[in-house]
């Protein structure tokens, strides 16, 4: 009876034993599953410390709004996967030993701003295209402008009347040239659009002298042919030119602010639904003083009450950007009009013996943009033509050009460099064309052609010291800005 007992004593026992062992090793298959299936255990960390971070958390539904705030892991992924349409197991998720976060190396680059959006100052010159259409030609303005002076901007003047000089029947030969090889050396390009076409104008007007079309709608329709036609090329169009002259704006309404505003207003709804990205410029301004012909008819407004007048219309309402013109006469252009010291060996007297704003390269541009800021406006400038003219190497001077005569070649590289810092320390001005960069050579430096003294290729295709100066200022600019 005892070693009965005894010897189930001891089968209990070993029974007790053997299934104390099943349990702990159960137990420890168990624990090792879930360590391996969650991989919660970070090195240095508690379970408890990281047991929320693991789990998978809802993305959608009502299980997202009710999460509480959990401790998210240290890693995160570096691309997202689609979320599934129908319910998946739950996959077997193994983290990685790091914990660093990782730098992406192909992360995109920023998108380039539209040409409306990137308003840091830049400038750029006017290129006249080669007459003869030669492509070559062409190409060795590109690379000048380009490659050699590194400016980004070119302007170019489109004449409606060329291009189209029957309704709807288009000679597109000169921006078939020009348009594909800019966007080919990465150029922006400004058109310049100016004289409508004889069938557009109002009925009796004098035709032999430009002027705006009957319906501003017409000219609306050109912009966006051009556009259409070369997508992406254009990235700024001045709307008119000098419209306070009655040369550039001959109308049976005479020269009405209100009219150009209209004529701008069409042309902007125009330019904008064919590319948004597409700078408006208004038309430049002469500046003058304005003229009274004898018989009493008015050929020329003060551009500065013209101004008024633009703004008052709605100016500001339809433009991206105010145009202006400013060719510097004889006095530099940090020279206020009211300020002018007197050199008495100047041939022409204008800013000497009588002044007035319009011969001051800096109270002009000063005034507009004074004028714009009171008006609430924050549109910039856009300089569309500017320079210093000389006839130092030229045989001759175009007629009523005696300012020309009084200028050196080293003043005008002198004055182009002092304009350019002065516009760019203003910060009101956003676009600056130099006038001009090839007339010379396209006009055989003939002498009487008032665009030759103002162009950068002097006689006999040697480069007057404004182009030297040109390009290091730009590299230099380049530098400052880059950095």
């Amino acid at each position: 009876m005892a070693a009965r007992t005894t010897t189930r004593r001891r089968g209990i026992r070993t029974f007790a034993i053997v299934w104390s062992l099943i349990t702990v090793v159960m137990g420890a298959c168990t624990f090792f599953a879930i360590y391996t299936v969650y991989g919660v255990v970070n090195p240095g960390s508690s379970i408890t410390d990281t047991s929320n971070a693991a789990l998978p958390m809802p993305t959608t539904g009502a299980g997202a709004a009710a999460l509480p705030t959990l401790a998210f892991p240290t890693r995160m992924p570096t691309s997202i996967p689609p979320t599934p349409t129908q319910p998946q197991a739950v996959a077997q998720v193994t983290q990685p030993e790091e914990t660093e976060a990782v730098e992406p190396t192909d992360a995109p680059p920023p998108p380039t701003p539209l040409p409306v959006e990137n308003r840091q100052f830049q400038v750029g010159t006017q290129v006249q295209v080669s007459p003869d259409l030669n492509p070559e030609n062409q190409e060795l303005w590109m690379r000048e402008v380009r490659d050699k002076l590194h400016l980004n901007w070119y302007k170019q003047q489109v004449r409606w009347e060329d291009i189209e000089p029957e309704p709807g029947e288009f000679n597109w030969a000169s921006l078939d040239l020009s348009l594909p090889l800019a966007a080919d050396y990465g150029m922006k390009v400004m058109l310049s659009v100016v004289t409508a076409p004889e069938w557009s104008r109002e009925q009796g007007v004098n035709t032999a002298q430009h002027g705006p079309p009957a319906d501003p709608q017409d000219y609306g329709n050109f912009v966006a042919a051009i556009l259409e036609r070369y997508p992406g090329m254009v990235h700024g169009i001045e709307v008119w030119n000098e419209q306070n002259l009655d040369r550039e704006w001959t109308s049976t309404g005479g020269l009405s602010a209100a009219n150009y505003v209209e004529l701008l207003r069409v042309a902007t709804q125009s330019i904008k639904n064919v590319d948004p990205g597409v700078i408006v410029i208004s038309g430049a301004l002469s500046p003058t003083g304005g003229w009274t012909e004898p018989d009493g008819r008015v050929t020329a407004i003060d551009d500065f009450i013209y101004f008024d007048s633009l703004i008052n219309a709605g100016l500001l309402n339809y433009a991206d950007c105010v145009g202006a013109h400013h060719n510097g006469y004889n006095i530099g252009p940090s020279v206020p009009w009211n300020n002018v010291t007197n050199d008495p060996t100047a041939i022409f007297r204008g800013p000497f013996d009588n002044p007035h704003h319009s011969w001051s390269f800096y109270s002009t541009l000063q005034t507009y943009a004074n004028k714009i800021e009171l008006a609430g406006g924050d549109q910039p400038l856009c300089i569309t033509e500017f320079g210093w003219a000389t006839t130092e190497d030229l045989d001759g001077a175009p007629a009523g050009f005696g300012f020309a005569e009084d200028n050196t070649l080293d003043e005008q590289a002198e004055w182009t460099v002092e304009a350019l810092d002065e516009m760019e320390s203003w910060g009101t001005v956003w676009l600056a064309f130099i006038w001009n960069f090839n007339y010379g050579p396209q006009a055989g430096w003939d002498p009487t052609n008032d665009n030759v003294p103002y162009s950068m290729i002097g006689k006999d295709w040697n480069f007057r010291p404004i182009y030297d100066a040109v390009r290091e200022w730009q590299q230099d600019y380049e530098e400052r800005t880059s950095s």
